[in-house]
């Protein structure tokens, strides 16, 4: 059985309709597949119908935007992004929609200064980015990027990412104010019933090397908070990183996934299915759930 636990749609930063994504799942022999959008669950209706239209199995779930606050050993705070795939909460929790719908008002805050400080490089304005937002999107530097092609300034979202914010660093920086605490969103999430994984840990160019400003002390602190598992096999994790991940799932008894991460043909190199998760792991989340049920 093909499982994939983390695809997006154009409900927040995939290039594709929620109804093609299942259909390329279908054609890519994915059996079951997760609807992950970032912070919304804006898709999940669609995704129930598509699925039961191709004859394939849907998780819901959302890929929460987080910020850790961690001491290092030196005493110095470090912020930076954790996303947090929250697998099969109860959509109508109160709480987890007001956070929710808060991390959205501030990704469009956020998202309007960044292209303010690209358009000074760039000839790009908002209206250019506002092209590439679906009704009731969710905001993200992908539709910066296509806008950016569609101006001509380069030929796909790769390029833009590759010369834009080269592995990581990010001159066109603004701070997302309004994002919830990692360790916080994690009781947040269990207490609407969802099952907290956290997407692609110390992936390649997107935050800190283990032991550095992202100690095993926060990742313990993570797992006393409820963290059910890490999305080990994702093509941005290395592998150092893949064994560190794995032996520890295995210290504390942590479900470890794989998924793809898809954001469209023609959005992210990322393929339906190039990663996946075993039955015994999707099994356990499930177990663990109490918002909502999967539709298998």
């Amino acid at each position: 059985m093909k499982i994939d636990l983390h695809a997006h749609s154009n409900c927040s930063d995939g290039k594709e309709s929620v109804e093609e994504v299942f259909r390329q799942a279908k054609l890519a022999g994915v059996d079951v597949l997760a609807l992950t959008d970032h912070d919304t669950t804006h898709g999940w209706p669609l995704a129930a119908a598509a699925a039961k239209a191709e004859g394939i199995g849907f998780v819901p779930g959302i890929e929460v935007t987080t910020r850790a606050h961690v001491y290092s050993a030196s005493g110095e705070l470090h912020k930076f992004g954790v996303h947090m795939l929250a697998y099969l909460p109860d959509p109508n929790h109160e709480e987890l929609q007001q956070v929710l719908s808060e991390s959205v008002t501030s990704r469009e805050v956020r998202l309007r200064a960044i292209v303010e400080k690209i358009g000074a490089d760039y000839d790009l304005d908002w209206s250019d980015v506002e092209m590439f937002l679906a009704d009731g999107a969710t905001f993200g530097r992908p539709a910066v990027a296509d806008a950016m092609v569609h101006r001509g300034h380069f030929n796909n979202r790769d390029a833009v990412f590759a010369e834009v914010w080269p592995n990581g660093v990010d001159r066109y920086y603004v701070p997302n104010r309004g994002v919830p605490d990692t360790v916080e969103s994690i009781r947040l999430i269990r207490r609407a019933g969802g099952v907290p994984i956290i997407a692609h840990p110390l992936s390649r160019g997107k935050g800190p090397e283990i032991g550095q400003a992202m100690p095993r002390e926060h990742f313990e602190e993570m797992i006393a908070a409820g963290l059910a598992g890490f999305e080990v096999d994702h093509r941005d994790v290395p592998p150092h990183a893949q064994k560190w991940l794995r032996e520890m799932a295995a210290e504390f008894d942590l479900i470890v996934t794989g998924s793809s991460d898809y954001h469209g043909l023609t959005g992210k190199k990322n393929r339906l299915g190039e990663n996946t998760t075993s039955k015994e792991m999707l099994d356990r989340i499930i177990a663990q759930a109490t918002g909502t049920s999967p539709q298998l």
